[in-house]
């Protein structure tokens, strides 16, 4: 597991997942959010989010963990040089909790987010929101991404994600060189 690719709705952990992930194999975090949200919640075209994510993925030729999806944008760059890819599948309630909580926590404390932008009270709870997008879109991301993974060789589709992570322990072959013959075997995707 050298390159790996972080997939799930929105407010499924997968920036707080992709970090740790990265950490416990020693590559670079790529976080696809911030490659697509430029100063004032300006949003990269397709072919300028395009050059960014390959310039990213080049620049990290001995592996790397992406968190996000942008399959609008991207297709299936990210996920087709991916040798995992890693599916967090939480529940409606978790995500709906996790995008009041987050906003709520981001608001609060003004956390900048990417290049300069920070969540503001006008925007956090009308149609254009995260809380309005996670609201409308989390149940039929499974559907779309099934259709989109099928052939994939190797999908981990977890819930629990803390086991999971706690799972992965570091080999030789993930520190070192992705040349390396070794590979750590990742838990089984059924219901982790």
């Amino acid at each position: 597991m050298r390159r790996v690719a972080v997939i799930g709705g929105s407010c499924s952990g997968k920036t707080t997942v992709s970090r740790a992930l990265a950490a416990q194999i020693g590559v670079p975090h790529i976080e696809l959010d911030a490659l697509h949200h430029d100063a004032n919640w300006n949003e990269a075209s397709a072919e300028l989010l395009q050059h960014r994510v390959r310039a990213a993925l080049a620049a990290a030729p001995d592996g790397w963990v992406v968190d996000g999806n942008y399959h609008g944008k991207l297709g299936m760059l990210v996920v087709d040089q991916a040798d995992t890819v890693v599916w967090l599948d939480v529940s409606y309630t978790t995500a709906i909790r996790r995008v009041l909580v987050r906003t709520g926590s981001r608001l609060v404390r003004r956390t900048e987010l990417w290049n300069g932008n920070r969540e503001r009270l006008r925007d956090a709870f009308g149609r254009n929101s995260i809380v309005w997008w996670v609201l409308t879109t989390h149940r039929g991301f499974a559907a779309k991404w099934e259709e989109r993974l099928v052939g994939h060789p190797h999908v981990v589709r977890i819930r629990n994600v803390d086991a999971w992570l706690q799972s992965i322990q570091p080999t030789a072959a993930m520190s070192g060189s992705s040349r390396a013959s070794a590979r750590q075997k990742t838990p089984p995707s059924v219901d982790t």
